[in-house]
């Protein structure tokens, strides 16, 4: 799987690795249907401070579509965390249905019918 972390504010760049290393973690189960996946990072209102720290996560499925959530969240972890969540949960929502319609097998995933 091929992940790519974008970020122009300068104390977003040193999540790079971590961000990376996240989205590869959560993402393992599902390495076979993502090919890749995309993390931007960005502060809405620049150095002001306040609720402005935004991570957009783009994950591209074989088969399932595109799932693109955004989160914005006072610190960095935190919206990194909730966008990960999100997109994995839509992601597997996405395979689950293409699985009821007959398209792919999720049994190697684990996932219940």
């Amino acid at each position: 799987m091929r992940v790519i972390v974008e970020s122009r504010a300068p104390d977003a760049t040193k999540l790079r690795a971590v961000a990376e290393q996240r989205v590869r973690f959560a993402l393992k189960r599902l390495t076979h249907f993502v090919p890749r996946a995309k993390v931007q990072l960005s502060d809405v209102n620049g150095p002001r401070g306040g609720i402005d720290k935004r991570c957009q996560i783009e994950i591209h499925t074989e088969g399932a579509g595109t799932v693109v959530t955004s989160v914005t969240a006072r610190e960095w972890h935190s919206a990194l965390n909730s966008a990960l969540t999100r997109a994995c949960t839509q992601v597997l929502k996405n395979l689950q249905r293409q699985r009821v319609h007959g398209h792919s097998s999720l049994r190697a995933l684990g996932a219940q019918p």
